[in-house]
């Protein structure tokens, strides 16, 4: 459900945002995620499919597992998932798994969204545990964050460069200047 969300809503996603950059200074796609507990932060990351050369990590996946290591539960009852993008249907099968309480998110995600905008896996009364949404919140900073790395990532592309070298210049394997980062 749309809303404005509470000071505290407010103050940690302005925590996944800074994730969010953070991820996004290291080529990765901008989304940030903590997950709290009370007023405990159990666990925070960015998106690393790149980095890590694994298409599950992205930053809800990463936080999910984080949290529950430190539990050494995987359910982390009660708690809250604050993250800058709306969930795709992986992340959004974890967070039933994991039984999170709450889901707080900032942008839609037209494409690959799970809890609404393309599929609703966390619509109520499907699953023995029903998690809480609440959209929208932060939307427009968490989606002019998206539209600014993926500009500059177009940009980039159109970019002149040697041959053998992609626009960000880095060689690709075999000299096409192909060097698999496309994400």
């Amino acid at each position: 459900m749309p809303g404005v969300g509470s000071g505290r809503d407010h103050a940690f996603m302005q925590r996944a945002l800074q994730l969010a950059r953070h991820g996004a200074s290291r080529g990765e796609v901008p989304v940030g995620a903590l997950l709290v507990r009370g007023e405990e932060v159990l666990a925070e990351a960015w998106n690393r499919p790149i980095g890590e050369s694994d298409p599950s990590a992205h930053a809800e996946m990463l936080a999910l597992c984080g949290a529950a290591r430190r539990l050494g539960n995987y359910r982390v009852l009660d708690s809250t998932l604050y993250v800058t993008m709306e969930p795709c249907v992986m992340c959004a099968g974890a967070i039933v798994h994991a039984r999170v309480a709450r889901v707080v998110y900032g942008a839609p995600d037209e494409r690959w969204g799970g809890c609404g905008s393309v599929l609703d896996v966390l619509a109520p009364g499907r699953w023995n545990h029903d998690v809480q949404i609440r959209s929208g919140l932060m939307a427009e900073e968490c989606a002019a964050l998206l539209r600014e790395f993926f500009q500059a990532r177009r940009t980039r592309r159109k970019a002149p460069c040697a041959p053998g070298f992609d626009a960000t210049g880095e060689s690709g394997q075999d000299g096409s200047g192909v060097s698999g980062h496309d994400a």
